[in-house]
């Protein structure tokens, strides 16, 4: 499976996504683009343990993504 096609079968799906730096995200998955720019929903942040809520939207580059996973 090709990663762009593994992202489509996350959408609408909570994922945990990895991003530079050692923060981490929860969320909702509701769009991505060929970047791997992505929309998460219901999204928390994590930081050494520490879960912090976020309302609305959150954009996530995709330049500053290490990993998401299902």
């Amino acid at each position: 499976m090709k990663p762009l096609e593994a992202l489509h079968e996350s959408l609408h799906k909570r994922v945990l996504v990895e991003m530079k730096g050692g923060r981490s995200f929860r969320g909702v998955l509701d769009a991505y683009d060929q970047h791997l720019n992505l929309v998460l929903s219901s999204a928390e942040e994590v930081v050494a343990e520490e879960v912090t809520p976020h309302s609305g939207m959150t954009l996530l580059r995709g330049d500053s993504i290490v990993y998401i996973s299902p």
